[in-house]
């Protein structure tokens, strides 16, 4: 066929569209390979439409007071914590004694904290507890067995607060605690609906930490700490497990376990409030940065993400609303 009976014969044809849905790379069409391809579409006279990337809502629309609600089942709609001190009167040594039984006869394999054999005496090297060198002990629920020494100073270098976290697979003996510098933590429900959660409201979580000084249980006491960011808005689904995972993060907060001081992955900046381990959704009605909805997992994990800070249903029975 002649070229302008051909083109003639294609123009009525439905334009073709090349999906860009996001710009940082990570939609089914890499955005370069769809705007070479837009190249040679149009070199060859064939129209082109290139669809708009989705729009990133890391917040609700406007919510007034009056449409805010408190939580049922929940007390209030705000918890502050402060500095909590570390329980005194007791030596490192007659904590561990609580989570240990002695070993008479040590396995011939090494101590995993000083990597020497636990038939020979502890290579640790600081300051020297009132405990013989050679001693050996084994944690009571996993079994995992350290030197006494390298234990007495694992536990002097951790928050020192009466609990014990067994280095090899993370059992945790006791209540443990973190470095939460002083903040505020609110939680209500507002009436709009999350992606893939239609049937249900939203729980919206705001987190406010001020910078400040940091303490003795910080990595450089003394010293400015910087807190970017903040309010923080997150969110849950106001179903049933959404607000066992807020129940679940009320005794989180409370034990300063949701943020600690450190180095930002993202920006670098050292000395600065950071999350700690445990997963939140800062993206209200989108999911280009991984942190929105609809995600069928989330609450599955940041479950598993809690538990393996020790915090599980047993714990709402230990601490109140």
């Amino acid at each position: 066929l002649p070229p302008a009976l051909m083109w003639s014969l294609l123009a009525p044809c439905r334009v073709p569209t090349v999906p860009v849905k996001n710009l940082t790379g990570s939609s089914p069409v890499n955005p370069a390979l769809a705007g070479i391809t837009g190249i040679l579409m149009s070199a060859a006279g064939l129209p082109v439409c290139l669809t708009r990337p989705p729009k990133l809502v890391l917040h609700p629309p406007p919510v007034s007071k009056s449409e805010i609600q408190s939580i049922p089942g929940i007390s209030h709609t705000c918890r502050k914590t402060t500095k909590k001190q570390a329980k005194k009167g007791k030596t490192p040594e007659e904590v561990l004694k609580k989570y240990l039984q002695k070993v008479r006869h040590p396995p011939d394999e090494d101590c995993t904290i000083c990597m020497e054999r636990l038939s020979a005496p502890s290579g640790y090297k600081g300051p020297q507890p009132a405990l013989k060198p050679d001693l050996v002990g084994k944690l009571v629920k996993c079994g995992h067995v350290f030197h006494l020494h390298c234990l007495v100073a694992m536990y002097n270098n951790g928050n020192k607060d009466g609990s014990l976290q067994c280095p090899t697979c993370k059992t945790i003996y006791g209540v443990k605690t973190g470095t939460q510098p002083p903040g505020k933590m609110e939680y209500h429900i507002i009436p709009h609906t999350l992606p893939g959660h239609s049937d249900c409201k939203t729980i919206r979580i705001i987190y406010n930490i001020p910078p400040g000084v940091q303490g003795p249980e910080h990595p450089n006491p003394g010293k400015s700490f910087t807190a970017r960011g903040f309010p923080r808005h997150c969110y849950l689904p106001d179903s049933e497990k959404g607000r066992k995972v807020l129940k679940l993060l009320l005794v989180a907060w409370d034990r300063r376990l949701i943020f600690a001081i450190g180095t930002s992955s993202t920006t670098g900046e050292s000395d600065t409030v950071i999350w700690n381990e445990i997963h939140h959704k800062t993206e209200f009605g989108s999911n280009l940065t991984g942190h929105g909805y609809p995600d069928i997992n989330y609450l599955d994990n940041v479950l598993a993400e809690l538990a393996a800070q020790g915090i599980t249903e047993e714990s709402l029975a230990q601490e109140k609303d």
